[in-house]
């Protein structure tokens, strides 16, 4: 539905605290007058981009996980946990922090005996953003016995908070023009899972007894393949991004956990094997699907990065041409969190960027000026558009050891 159709089904004390969140001058005994004045208030794209300026980082990031998922109707529950920015019971302590700290209570005459607020948890923090949605006219209760106890965001409401959003983003956008050099990946990812599972059909490849590979053959496998990678430091934090990512490097792991995960690889009895289907590929009788390769990343990089199937949108939408990393990073990191030792920087360059080059969904460039710059892929275009991701659909082969 759309807002004006919302607005009806609204009771005089809703309409009345979306009138008065926008100041409007209309009785608030008339449900007409009411509709009327909150319509042409709301509709107006200057209200609209004042009161995402006012919004906190919790709030962009909330309000993110709205507009971008198909889904019509939610739980109270089920938007708490995208308040949150994840499931409620996953959710590292360090991320639960407000936004700024509070100020301090003015010293009382009571001196020891004055007691100091205490901050917000999560759960509170997730319900002052939903009641902000509500009292915005972004977000209503559902009107039938059915939906009555659910929340639905207005189809016309998300389309033009998109476009506010969008405008936004775009006053900070840095273009550049086309750099001499840039990398295209676009298919070498799908067809190094073929080198990779022809590596594994001839070679007798003994794993340790955690299941990994051993040095000698992990860099040869590693050679075999378009993309040079190092091995992983030894010492350094590595997980939440993969099964294998604590042992194998950042473009290898993926490529790795989608095959076991595909069953294209099985690990048995310590030692790497190829199924029937893994050697279908191996043969030539078959290719893995770009598409399930581009949606497997989607879903086990959520983990970490639970509102990442917005970022990926908004990375599409903004780098039709060639832009700067520095710009995107300045437009996205309060869309960020940080995850343990990741900075919003790292992830969003690191996790999201490199590795959606490898996936050939982005080129990365360098001008001659040492700039940094991206640009969408049509394949990125086809895979980003043509994949949506419900925000509980996330594999969690690698969370943190807690």
């Amino acid at each position: 539905m759309n807002l004006a159709d919302m607005l009806c089904y609204a009771d005089i004390a809703e309409l009345t605290r979306i009138a008065e969140a926008y100041d409007c001058t209309c009785s608030s005994h008339s449900k007409n007058e009411l509709i009327q004045s909150i319509l042409a208030t709301v509709q107006r794209r200057d209200v609209m981009e004042s009161r995402i300026g006012e919004m906190t980082g919790n709030d962009l990031r909330f309000l993110n996980f709205l507009v971008f998922e198909k889904r019509t109707a939610y739980s109270l529950e089920e938007l708490k946990a995208r308040a949150i920015g994840e499931e409620p019971s996953m959710l590292p302590k360090s991320s639960i922090v407000p936004e700024a700290p509070p100020e301090l209570p003015k010293r009382s005459r009571k001196g020891k005996n004055a007691a100091v607020k205490p901050l917000p948890g999560p759960d509170e923090t997730a319900r002052n953003s939903i009641t902000r949605l509500k009292r915005f006219g972004w977000l209503f209760n559902g009107f039938s016995q059915q939906t009555r106890f659910l929340y639905e965001v207005p189809e016309d409401v998300k389309v033009r908070l998109c476009d506010v959003l969008e405008k936004r983003f775009r006053t900070s956008l840095v273009s550049m023009d086309e750099p001499a050099a840039y990398r295209d990946e676009r298919s070498l990812l799908v067809e190094d899972i073929a080198h990779f599972l022809r590596y594994v059909r001839d070679n007798d490849l003994p794993l340790t007894s955690d299941g990994i590979m051993y040095k000698r053959q992990l860099q040869q496998a590693l050679e075999l393949l378009s993309v040079n990678e190092s091995l992983p430091a030894k010492g350094g934090w590595r997980f939440g991004y993969g099964r294998r990512f604590m042992d194998y490097p950042d473009r290898f792991s993926l490529l790795y956990d989608f095959s076991y995960f595909e069953g294209y690889v099985a690990e048995e009895a310590e030692k790497l094997t190829l199924t029937p289907a893994g050697r279908m590929i191996a043969d030539g009788l078959a290719k893995p699907d770009p598409s399930k390769l581009y949606r497997f990343w989607l879903r086990l990089y959520k983990g970490p990065i639970p509102n990442l199937s917005s970022l990926v949108q908004w990375v599409m939408r903004l780098s039709g041409d060639w832009v700067t990393v520095e710009s995107m990073n300045e437009i996205l990191q309060p869309l960020i969190r940080s995850y343990y030792y990741d900075t919003p920087r790292d992830v969003l360059e690191r996790r999201i960027l490199n590795m959606l080059m490898h996936l050939g969904i982005v080129r990365w460039g360098q001008t001659a000026e040492g700039v940094h710059v991206v640009k969408i892929t049509p394949q990125g275009k086809w895979l980003i558009s043509g994949n949506t991701l419900a925000f509980e659909d996330t594999l969690n082969l690698g969370n943190p050891p807690v």
